[in-house]
């Protein structure tokens, strides 16, 4: 059944790389042009603000990578290790880059005054996502580490 959970995650996380990507390569170039047509007071903002969204890509795709080497080291019974404790903090790192990234870009918008209230709300959601996920990634490291503790010291006494 363990196998089965872990397969189904892999899945997910897979599916999840796959969906942005290709967002990421047809959807956005297409959005962005779109964006500049309708509003050409903005059409200088079209490839800052794409190639800020593609510099964001960059920290997601990673933490992906991160969570399948954690669901491996888990699948192997290796769940309660320093590979682990590793992982959950380069997750943590990263969820903490795509939130000071969006912030800046939603700064920077805004002194331009091209922040659009729906884009304002699409980037605070990607913001607070972001932030939980950080904050979620630090408690479970935590946790993890404190596991590790109590194993070495049991690891020791007997």
């Amino acid at each position: 059944m363990k196998q089965g959970k872990i397969r189904f995650l892999k899945l997910a996380v897979y599916g999840i790389g796959i969906i942005i990507l290709l967002l990421c390569i047809l959807a956005l170039p297409f959005l962005a042009k779109h964006a500049a047509e309708e509003n050409p007071e903005y059409a200088h903002l079209q490839y800052p603000v794409l190639i800020g969204l593609y510099i964001t890509a960059i920290p997601f795709f990673f933490a992906l990578y991160q969570a399948l080497k954690l669901l491996g080291y888990i699948e192997n019974n290796n769940a309660f290790s320093e590979l682990s404790v590793k992982a959950l903090g380069l997750i943590k790192y990263c969820a903490s880059t795509i939130s000071i990234l969006y912030v800046v870009g939603m700064i920077l918008l805004a002194v331009q005054n091209a922040l659009h209230p729906g884009i304002a709300v699409i980037g605070f959601v990607i913001f607070f996502t972001s932030v939980v996920i950080m904050i979620f990634m630090d408690v479970l490291q935590e946790l993890l580490e404190n596991v590790l503790k109590i194993k070495l010291e049991n690891d020791l006494t007997i």
